[in-house]
Parts: C-alpha cells; structure tokens; sequence
C-alpha cells in the first residue's frame, strides 16, 4: 500500500503533466475525479443530466486554466471550486431572481434551530435534499456536503455572511420540517 507522501507525489507528478498537455494525464485526473465531482455539482443542481454536462465543463477549465492552479492545497479543492461555481451558476441562471434577506434589519446572530436531539441518516438528508427549494437545496448542500463555511459560502453566493447564515438557518428548518413529514410518512427507517 502507497504511504500519503508517495500518492501525494502521484498527483503532483500527474498534474505537472497535465501542464505539459499530456492527455494520458488528463484522463488519470479525470477518472481519479470525476465522481466526486459530478456528485457535488447534482447535490447543487439537482438534474443528473445538467450536473454531467456541468462536471465535463469543470473539467475543461481546470484543464486549461492549469496554470493558476498553484499547488497551494489539494488539487481536488481547486477544482471542486470551479465545480461549485459553475453549478451555482446554473441554478442562477434556472431562476429569474433569488429572493436575498434583509440582512441588515437582523438585530444580533442566527440561532441554529434546535433538531431536538433527533439524528438523521445521511441517506434521509440526500433522499429530501431533492424536495427542498433550490436556494435552500444549493446553501445545505454548500455547508453540509461540501464543508464550505459562511464566509465561503458567501463569497460563493456573493451575499452577506449574515445573509448566508439566514438563509442556511432557515433552509435547515425546513429540510427538518420535511425529514420529519417523510419519518412520519414512514418514508425513512429512524437510526439506531
């Protein structure tokens, strides 16, 4: 089994020949890449077809744009944000406007609601996460799934960290609400 420092150099030795155009490269990239990938821009769009198209593009800028790729963190980071973006762009362009909260009049922080210590399976949030809203699909899949926090979101989103706290609060509550319509339903088998 490789130690951490040899796959490191892997990667580092694959992406320098994708600098160099070497194609061979970039289809090691992709095939090491493309699932996690896809899987973060359908969580965000919520159409396979769209997040296939979507993963293929954000392949082709990074292979591209290789150059400002610095080596400063994983190369999977970098290319996850071009991922992230270009599907954000998507659901924007899905919508004439995106309703923004006047986070301004909010006096003092968001509260997180409280899930009154009840605990849910990924697989329920993932099975809910297509019924959402986009707007609270696209901020819980950012903060939950892909680990981005407020600041990133926001810088993401281009809105207000208190705006992407607000939303993500709200967004939460009511994936809450639906987790527990489907429990209710008998849609989910509760955890152990």
């Amino acid at each position: 089994m490789k130690d951490l420092a040899q796959t490191k150099q892997i990667h580092a030795d694959l992406i320098e020949q994708v600098r160099k155009g070497v194609r061979q490269a970039q289809m090691e990239i992709y095939k090491l890449y493309y699932k996690p990938m896809y899987n973060t821009s359908l969580r965000i769009v919520n159409r396979p077809d769209e997040a296939e198209d979507i993963m293929q593009e954000s392949f082709l800028t990074a292979f591209t744009r290789i150059s400002d790729y610095t080596g400063e963190g994983s190369f999977g980071g970098w290319l996850k944000r071009i991922v992230v973006n270009k599907s954000v762009d998507a659901v924007k362009k899905h919508r004439e406007t995106l309703p923004i909260e006047d986070s301004e009049s909010l006096q003092g922080s968001v509260d997180e609601p409280d899930t009154g210590g009840k605990e849910y399976l990924i697989e329920e949030i993932k099975k809910t996460m297509p019924l959402m809203r986009e707007e609270d699909r696209v901020i819980v899949s950012l903060f939950l799934f892909e680990g981005y926090d407020h600041e990133e979101i926001a810088a993401i989103l281009n809105i207000s960290y208190n705006a992407t706290r607000t939303r993500y609060s709200r967004a939460k509550s009511r994936l809450l609400h639906l987790l527990e319509k489907n429990r209710a339903r008998g849609s989910f088998v509760h955890p152990n």
